[in-house]
C-alpha cells in the first residue's frame, strides 16, 4: 500500500512541505505526495499562467490559487514577527497585486548569430529566456518585448545588455546599460526606435552613467496627486495598487499626526500621500541620500502647497538623533531590504509615540521591530503585501505605537 503525504504549506522559497517535514518543488497546499514523490494535484494546485514558467526565473508560484498565494504571503510576514516573540494586536489582509500591473521590470538581452534572446534569466543560471508574454507586466511594457528583441538583434554588442523598464505619466522609460552606440547610424536607429514607441525617455549607459537620448517633455511620475520629475532608474514601488493601499494605510494610521517624518523617503511617494490629513494640512520631512531622488521630492515639494519639505541625509551613516526625532508627532520608514538598523537605534531612545514601517524584507523588519518592541513600543497593525505576484518576494505595512 502507498501512503500519501499531504503538503500543508509553502516554504520561504516555493517548495511545498508536508507533515513529515519533506520538501517537494511543484507542490501546493492541498496536494498529496507519495513515498516515491510522485505528486496528486489538490484543488490549489492551477495550471500556470505564463507558457515559460518552470524556466524563466521570475516567478516561482503561479501553479498556486491566490488564496495560497495570500496565505504564503501572510505566513512569511507572521512567522518572521513571531520569531521575535512579536504579535501584531490586527493582522489586516493580504494585498494581492493583479496580473498585468509590474510598472518597472528588469530584463537582459543578448545578440545571437539567429537574431536576438530578450527576458529574464533563468532560475540559478546566467541563460536568458526569450520571452514570448510576462502575464505579470503591465500592458505597455509587455507591448515592448518584441520590438526591444529586434533593436538588439540589429544594433546590440556582443555581450549582455540591461534593460530597465518603467511606466511613467507620459508613457515607458527604457535605460539601456552597457549599450555602446557607435557610430551616427545606430544612434540614429536609437532615437527613431523611441519615437516609433512613444517611448517617454531613453537612456543609454555606454559605461559611463544613464545618458539621455530622447525625452520630449520632462518625465513625471504622480504621487497621490503630485506630479513628481523621475529621474533615469529612480526607485518606484512595483505596482500602483499596492503602492496605493500602502499609502492609505499610512495616512490612516497617522491621523491626527500634524507635523511626521518619512525617513528613506525617495520621490515622496509617501510624504505625498501623507501631506494632507483628515483634519488637515500637515508638514512632513522627507529624507532621502539620494540626490537625484532628493531633488525631485524637493521641486515637487515647493510646486504642491509646501507641505512636503525635502532633507538630504544619508540615515545610513548619520540617522536622525532622539533631538530631532522628539519634534515629530510620527515617523514613516520605508528603508531598503537591509532595513534601518541605526535609524530604529535612535528612534528606541526617543519620545516618539508612532512609528510606521513599509518593509521589502520580512526578516530585517522583524530585526528592527523587536529594537522598537524593547524600547516599549506595541506592534498595533500589520498588513502582509504580494506586490511581486507569483514570486517569493514578500514586502509588509506595519504600525508601532508606545
Amino acid at each position: 500500500m502507498t501512503l500519501s503525504d499531504p503538503i500543508i504549506r509553502l516554504a520561504a522559497k516555493g517548495d511545498g512541505v508536508t507533515v513529515s517535514g519533506r520538501h517537494i518543488a511543484g507542490a501546493v497546499p492541498g496536494d498529496t505526495v507519495d513515498e516515491g514523490g510522485a505528486v496528486t494535484r489538490g484543488p490549489h494546485h492551477i495550471a500556470p499562467a505564463c507558457r515559460h514558467f518552470g524556466t524563466c526565473g521570475g516567478c516561482q508560484l503561479q501553479h498556486a490559487d491566490d488564496s495560497v498565494l495570500a496565505d504564503f504571503v501572510q505566513g512569511r510576514v507572521v512567522y518572521a514577527a513571531r520569531g521575535q516573540g512579536l504579535e501584531p494586536a490586527e493582522l489586516l489582509p493580504v494585498h494581492l497585486s493583479p496580473p498585468h500591473t509590474r510598472r518597472r521590470a528588469g530584463l537582459h538581452g543578448l545578440r545571437t548569430a539567429r537574431g536576438a534572446v530578450l527576458g529574464y534569466r533563468e532560475g540559478g543560471s546566467h541563460r536568458v529566456v526569450d520571452l514570448a508574454e510576462c502575464p505579470v507586466l503591465h500592458p505597455a511594457l509587455a507591448a515592448l518585448i518584441a520590438p526591444l528583441r529586434k533593436f538588439v538583434a540589429a544594433h546590440g554588442p556582443k555581450g549582455m545588455v540591461g534593460i530597465d523598464l518603467t511606466l511613467a505619466d507620459q508613457g515607458v522609460e527604457a535605460n539601456l546599460m552597457h549599450f555602446p552606440l557607435e557610430g551616427l547610424g545606430p544612434t540614429e536607429a536609437a532615437l527613431d526606435f523611441a519615437r516609433d514607441q512613444g517611448l517617454a525617455r531613453l537612456t543609454i549607459d555606454q559605461g559611463y552613467g544613464p545618458e539621455t537620448q530622447w525625452e520630449p517633455e520632462p518625465v513625471t511620475v504622480t504621487l497621490a496627486g503630485v506630479a513628481v520629475g523621475l529621474p533615469p532608474g529612480a526607485f518606484l514601488q512595483a505596482t500602483h495598487d499596492a503602492e496605493s493601499r500602502m499609502a492609505a494605510d499610512a495616512a490612516d494610521w497617522l491621523a491626527g499626526a500634524r507635523v511626521v517624518a518619512d525617513l528613506f523617503a525617495g520621490l515622496g511617494t509617501f510624504a505625498f500621500a501623507l501631506r494632507a490629513g483628515a483634519e488637515g494640512a500637515r508638514k512632513v520631512l522627507a529624507v532621502e541620500a539620494e540626490r537625484a531622488a532628493h531633488l525631485a521630492c524637493k521641486a515637487a515639494g515647493a510646486q504642491s502647497g509646501g507641505q512636503v519639505l525635502a532633507l538630504h541625509r544619508d540615515l545610513f551613516r548619520s540617522p536622525l538623533q532622539p533631538e530631532e526625532l522628539n519634534r515629530f508627532e510620527a515617523v514613516l520608514l520605508d528603508p531598503p531590504r537591509a532595513g534601518a538598523r541605526a535609524q530604529v537605534a535612535e528612534i528606541a531612545r526617543s519620545t516618539l509615540p508612532k512609528v510606521v514601517y513599509v518593509s521589502c524584507n520580512p526578516s530585517s523588519w522583524a530585526r528592527d521591530a523587536a529594537v522598537l518592541a524593547e524600547a516599549g513600543f506595541r506592534l498595533t497593525k500589520l498588513r502582509p503585501v504580494g506586490q511581486f505576484r507569483w514570486s517569493t518576494h514578500v514586502e509588509l505595512v506595519s504600525l508601532f505605537e508606545r
